[in-house]
């Protein structure tokens, strides 16, 4: 049977775990210049709606360095679900490509490509969670605490895709989540169910970030305005203004060894980053992070940004070698 990877939840506890040490084993391998290609003669499609550099970097290099070649598919390649349907975009990819991941905007059409493709699937994303993601991102705390016993990660803004895909985490590996966002920008409560019912790891929904970031081990924030939500940039600027990640909430810990993570991209300094008009339009000089706090010690955002690929590489010997 075929392996899909369209949410954390589609792999057990145990295949969680065991994919974050088998990363660490291909991460090690081959920064020591062994020569390990699984997948050698293989190849992989990536479709893409929503551009990202640092998944089509990933992934690419990951499945390149494992032996296989990848074909970039862009939104003029595949406009999925628009001049044709995904479901024939799948059966035909299918007969030539071992593997596919897609990057896209509607959940639904990752799940209808899964369905109708003969060869394992992976989410590279949508708008409801982000897997790749989060499973960097739980590598890349379990490397600097050495464990993942008594973990607390406290995430501050939005609750999108991102949020999710932690909310689908804790219904396989044991931790204390907290989502502190605005009242009307909770996420998916269907998925806030799932993680409280699941009973493995403690869920708040909280609106106070200081509160919220209370004995904190790690300190979690994304965009105020992902992609396709530029329109309501300036609207969430002043919304999420008490919600940015700053010297006083990393303090409001009180864990001195507390790690600050964001996803990337970020607007940690309006000026230099994103032009002087939209630093302007906003008065500030930081959106969901501060600049202090981003090129401080305990952003380990870069880190998360190298474990995407050793990651992906787990779940590509997960998924593909699986067959």
């Amino acid at each position: 049977m075929k392996r899909d990877f369209l949410h954390i939840t589609d792999f057990t506890s145990a295949e969680v775990l065991e994919t974050l040490e088998n990363a660490k084993e291909v991460k090690a391998k081959l920064k020591s210049g062994e020569n390990y290609t699984p997948f050698k003669g293989r190849s992989m499609a990536m479709i893409f709606t929503k551009p990202s550099a640092r998944t089509r970097i990933s992934f690419e290099t990951g499945f390149y360095r494992l032996g296989g070649h990848a074909v970039y598919l862009g939104p003029s390649d595949i406009d999925i679900g628009k001049r044709e349907a995904v479901k024939d975009i799948a059966r035909v990819i299918s007969r030539y490509n071992d593997i596919i991941m897609a990057r896209l905007f509607d959940h639904n059409h990752i799940l209808e490509l899964a369905d109708y493709a003969d060869v394992p699937v992976i989410n590279a994303l949508t708008d409801y969670n982000h897997p790749c993601q989060i499973m960097a991102d739980i590598l890349t705390i379990q490397e600097h605490r050495g464990h993942l016993e008594d973990l607390k990660v406290v995430y501050i803004g939005d609750g999108n895709n991102i949020v999710n895909s932690w909310l689908r985490l804790s219904q396989r590996i044991p931790f204390h989540f907290v989502c502190a966002c605005p009242e009307n920008y909770t996420p998916d409560a269907d998925t806030v169910k799932a993680a409280q019912d699941a009973g493995l790891s403690t869920i708040d929904i909280q609106h106070d970030p200081a509160i919220a970031a209370q004995k904190a081990d790690v300190i979690y924030t994304d965009v105020w305005a992902s992609m396709g939500q530029e329109s309501e940039q300036q609207e969430r600027a002043a919304l999420f203004a008490p919600y940015q990640v700053n010297a006083e909430l990393m303090a409001a810990s009180g864990n001195p060894r507390v790690r600050f993570m964001h996803c990337l991209p970020a607007f940690h300094n309006l000026e230099t980053q994103v032009g002087r008009d939209i630093y302007e339009k906003f008065g500030m000089k930081s959106l969901e992070v501060t600049e202090e706090v981003f090129e401080s010690p305990a952003g380990i955002q870069f880190e998360q940004a190298e474990n995407r690929v050793h990651s992906i590489k787990a779940l590509l010997v997960a998924t593909l070698g699986s067959q």
